[in-house]
């Protein structure tokens, strides 16, 4: 169990002043996870200092990653992971015409699909229908034991755990179906903990630990934004590393539908959460002007005391960073480890903190006065 006090003092990065904590919030997936890794590397760039950092499924393995090196080899760690898993594929241009791009976009993901992703995972032998039930084999079509190997090779597991960045992790009980978070400010984490929130259904099996088996967090909530918020001890700033939008054109081809589908199934649990909590910003500062017109005999009474506890709250900025696909890029571009795709996915994590960055004055504006509010300065 980590010890670190993960509340520091105001500190300020390259233009950007930062409140007392700072949270890196990473979804789940899958190849699009490379924009994050972009993310990383760009705010590492401008000096913004992470304290503590939530992650689904491939958010997981980025966060435990950055959370498990010195700052001074995370971003070097990350290439190292993502190079690795998409070593196998041919690095085929993704320039030219529209055709071109999407022909190789879903030739890279079909062979994925048929041999796996180094480092990863890789198919079974033998085919889940005909394996024995209650098997490994009978549960996923993949086998996901190459990530405890890889996991363990970029990761300093003691640093991760006793270490100033703070980790939490979702994952889902198979058998109660309730999730929660392995955290390391409240029990010790390893490669298990990491696979558990990644291990999605049916393509990858569930992982024990304790007795109990577990599915990808993503089933329930493909974004620890609440977990942040609901643990929030000071004034916060948290990057919200988006890789499904939200918004989106009416698809027009049945590819479109798939990767539609997919957009607001993953985002709209982040657009509930963060509606959410400015609702309850905005009933709290109500409150707490109520209060303050009740006399002065009454504001020792123990209703009127616990009132006023629950309205009592600490500013939050909320800075959404969400990856807006290409019109190449279909349903099956989670599923995409190619070199190309990696590199471009990378590239435009850092783009959208440098987009951020320069309209930053707002955000700036917002954490100075102690406000709080919800951003998206890449549109």
């Amino acid at each position: 169990m980590a010890d670190a006090d993960f509340s520091r003092r105001a500190r300020s990065s390259r233009g950007l002043p930062l409140p007392d904590q700072v949270a890196l919030v990473l979804q789940g997936g899958g190849a699009l996870g490379a924009f994050q890794a972009g993310v990383v590397e760009a705010l590492a760039e401008t000096a913004i200092e992470i304290d503590w950092i939530a992650g689904i499924s491939i958010g997981a393995v980025n966060a435990a990653i950055i959370a498990g090196n010195p700052p001074e080899q995370r971003v070097e760690r990350l290439r190292s992971f993502w190079n690795i898993v998409t070593s196998a594929l041919p690095s085929l241009p993704l320039s030219g015409n529209e055709l071109w791009q999407e022909a190789v976009h879903l030739l890279a993901a079909g062979f994925v699909a048929g041999t796996g992703v180094p480092g990863f995972f890789r198919p079974r032998l033998i085919p889940p229908t005909i394996a024995p039930p209650g098997t490994a084999g009978a549960l996923s079509f993949y086998d996901s034991a190459p990530l405890a190997a890889t996991l363990d090779a970029h990761i300093d597991w003691d640093l991760l755990n006793n270490g100033p960045v703070r980790l939490s992790v979702g994952a889902v009980n198979i058998e109660s179906g309730n999730f929660r978070y392995f955290d390391t400010k409240e029990e010790r984490l390893d490669a298990r903990h990491i696979m558990a929130s990644g291990a999605l259904p049916p393509g990858l099996p569930p992982i024990e630990i304790d007795g109990c088996r577990w599915w990808d967090g993503g089933i329930v909530s493909n974004t620890p934004l609440a977990h942040v918020l609901d643990h929030q001890t000071s004034d916060l700033l948290v990057f919200q590393v988006d890789l499904f939008p939200a918004q989106g054109e009416v698809p027009q081809t049945i590819m479109d539908v798939a990767s539609r589908e997919k957009d607001i199934r993953f985002s709209s649990r982040t657009r509930q959460v963060t509606d959410q909590l400015m609702r309850l910003r905005k009933e709290r500062e109500l409150i707490r002007k109520v209060l303050g017109k009740i006399p002065l005999e009454l504001r020792d009474d123990a209703d009127v005391q616990a009132l006023a506890d629950m309205a009592a709250e600490r500013a939050v900025n909320v800075v959404h960073l969400i990856y807006r696909a290409r019109d190449w890029e279909g349903g099956a571009r989670d599923f995409e480890f190619s070199r190309a795709s990696m590199e471009h996915h990378w590239a435009e994590g850092r783009a959208a903190v440098a987009e951020t960055m320069r309209k930053g004055s707002l955000l700036a504006r917002s954490i100075t006065d102690g406000k709080t509010a919800a951003y998206d300065l890449t549109r």
